[in-house]
């Protein structure tokens, strides 16, 4: 557990377990704390990097705005200094858009990729979820004080007080427009898609994601040939705000993760 100086920011993470890297990036307002749950099933096989991202837990950084794409740049300048010519990458939901701009714009240093809640578009999101994102401010904030998000903030953030700055930085990001379409169907690694079925995204997005990345065209056939590299979970009984923290989840990821698979195109 400690700071890698990357480009001029301190960015924090912690190590768990040995093997082969899978570098983990949380939600919005949250920490590498929102992997807890899932960490001993995951180090059991991997060598674990999960870092806290610009802005949230013990990274600071808002004294710039909040980008997906530099946030990636944060990534790809951490592996690169613990020299790390390739990892595999799971991002949830904000840490998805993350990892999935992280494997655009570095697929050099991408194996596998693992996106968990994650839309490749803006209007991925539900119609209610996007007016609630577009509300993120200053005063959201302050009702949001007292919640757990805000006491881990409180407790491990270089500055306590950019609590309110947090909010804003976050909210200007969430409503700007975007659209990852052509980038997805370009990538070159094998991506597993992660949702659950009562998520803030729609099952369709989800099928549509998987079609960008080959997946849903065809039979793959008796043998399994024409399968697709690339592999869809849709994981039962489960929302945006538990998928992360469910042993669905392990379950879904270290096969996909150990299981020989070709390159896809």
């Amino acid at each position: 557990m400690t700071y890698a100086d990357v480009g001029g920011l301190r960015i924090w993470y912690e190590e768990h377990g040995d093997g082969r890297p899978l570098v983990l990036l949380h939600g919005g307002y949250g920490s590498a704390e929102t992997f807890a749950p899932v960490r001993q099933a995951l180090a059991a096989r991997r060598r674990l990097i999960a870092v806290d991202l610009r802005g949230h837990g013990r990274t600071g950084g808002l004294d710039r705005p909040l980008r997906y794409e530099s946030m990636a740049d944060d990534v790809a300048g951490l592996l690169r200094h613990l020299g790390l010519p390739r990892a595999d990458v799971l991002g949830y939901s904000l840490g998805g858009a993350v990892a999935l701009r992280t494997a655009i714009q570095h697929p050099a240093l991408v194996r596998r990729l693992v996106l968990v809640s994650t839309p490749f578009r803006r209007r991925g999101w539900y119609p209610e979820t996007l007016a609630a994102m577009a509300a993120h401010d200053e005063r959201t904030a302050e009702r949001m004080r007292g919640t757990p998000s805000h006491q881990r903030y409180a407790r491990v953030a270089p500055r306590p007080q950019d609590w309110p700055l947090l909010w804003a930085r976050s909210g200007d990001l969430l409503r700007r427009d975007y659209d990852w379409s052509a980038e997805v169907a370009a990538l070159p690694m094998p991506v597993l898609l992660v949702f659950a079925d009562a998520d803030e995204i729609p099952v369709g997005h989800a099928a549509e994601f998987f079609a960008l990345l080959g997946g849903g065209r065809r039979d793959a056939g008796g043998d399994g040939a024409d399968r697709p590299a690339s592999r869809l979970a849709v994981l039962p009984g489960l929302t945006h705000y538990d998928v992360v923290a469910s042993p669905a989840l392990p379950a879904a990821v270290l096969p996909f993760l150990t299981h020989p698979a070709r390159a896809p195109g």
